[in-house]
């Protein structure tokens, strides 16, 4: 039986294809895609940044939940009808990364839905490994959010976030907003730092001190409200110079930084800051499987992610989603519905 997959084509298009699934192999899941959202590199590809890894005839898609629909020889814990979410991260098992135990940050690694076939199908075959099985009780919809909520969950955990501690989040897009979450989970007193007043005025419906720095000097109100001291942690998501420079300017003495955005070029760094207050600068890529194992855990005790869920689009409008998205700043997080009956 032919199943629908929407394949990558260029130029800002997709086009739907009926195809036939593979079948689970050795090791192997078949998962029915029930919801998969729209993240920012997914929206690099859909602008053409990526061709040159993706190539035009790719099906992208990793912010998944589904059901697995077949399981192939050797698997064990997973049953037919499991509520499911992938982990889309292959590593290569040989590298210096992988033999510490640092499998998230693989010399080679490739990302499923990037590197290979993604989630915008409804069926696929994964490895496995990758697989995390959900509660009952969580709506596939909310499951859709545990990967970017894995993100930020990394961030803090790597962050070192602790109970009473000033944070400053800079940039509020998804990642931004669910970092500022997982912060303010951990016990922190969190502000957001944000342009976009769509954006600003979601933070505030979820209680988050917020400052827009087209209209006020951010790193001095943090100063203003901290006597002084400055954010003890800051989360730099903006992928901005103006986001790089106010961190450095924010950030308490013996603070630490977490870069979490992905900047399209090299930024200049106010080094000196650095030496002057002996800042930490922290790097934080994707994440680990204990992370995702507490974003499905924070999602199915509510920590109110589902609040970024902005639209919900079937597959048959996948091209005009990713036009929406690149032409109203103000949505959140965009889910494309790929399978009806497995919601």
């Amino acid at each position: 039986m032919a199943f629908d997959a929407a394949y990558y084509r260029g130029n800002r298009s997709f086009e739907i294809r009926s195809v036939e699934p593979r079948a689970p192999g050795k090791g192997e899941v078949q998962v029915a895609p029930a919801y998969c959202g729209i993240c920012g590199t997914d929206l690099h590809v859909y602008l053409g940044h990526m061709e040159a890894r993706i190539g035009n005839d790719r099906v992208i898609g990793h912010e998944m939940s589904g059901r697995i629909t077949a399981i192939g020889e050797g698997v064990e814990g997973f049953a037919i009808g499991d509520p499911v979410v992938v982990r889309p991260l292959a590593h290569c098992g040989t590298c210096p990364a992988c033999k510490a135990g640092h499998i998230h940050v693989c010399h080679k690694l490739n990302f499923l839905g990037l590197d290979t076939d993604g989630a915008f199908q409804q069926r696929w075959t994964v490895p496995a490994h990758v697989l995390h099985k959900l509660p009952d009780s969580l709506p596939l919809d909310q499951a859709a959010l545990v990967e970017p909520l894995a993100v930020a969950v990394h961030d803090v955990r790597r962050a070192r976030v602790a109970l009473g501690e000033d944070v400053l989040v800079i940039g509020g897009g998804p990642i931004g907003m669910l970092v500022a979450l997982c912060a303010r989970r951990a016990g922190a007193r969190v502000t957001l730092s944000e342009v976009n007043e769509n954006r600003l005025a979601l933070a505030r419906e979820m209680g988050f001190a917020v400052l827009n720095p087209r209209e006020v000097n951010v790193a001095e109100a943090i100063n203003a409200a901290t006597q002084g001291k400055g954010a003890d942690v800051v989360f730099e998501v903006s992928g901005t110079q103006p986001g790089v420079d106010l961190m450095t300017e924010a950030v308490a003495t013996r603070g630490r930084i977490c870069m979490v955005a992905i900047h399209a070029s090299k930024p200049q760094v106010d080094m000196f800051r650095f030496f002057w207050r002996e800042i930490d600068l922290i790097g934080a890529r994707t994440y680990e499987i204990s992370d995702f194992d507490a974003a499905i855990a924070l999602l199915a005790e509510g920590i109110g992610a589902e609040a970024l869920i902005t639209d919900v689009r079937p597959l048959s409008e996948m091209e005009a989603a990713f036009k929406a998205l690149t032409e109203m700043p103000n949505s959140m997080k965009t889910l494309i519905q790929i399978s009806a009956e497995q919601a």
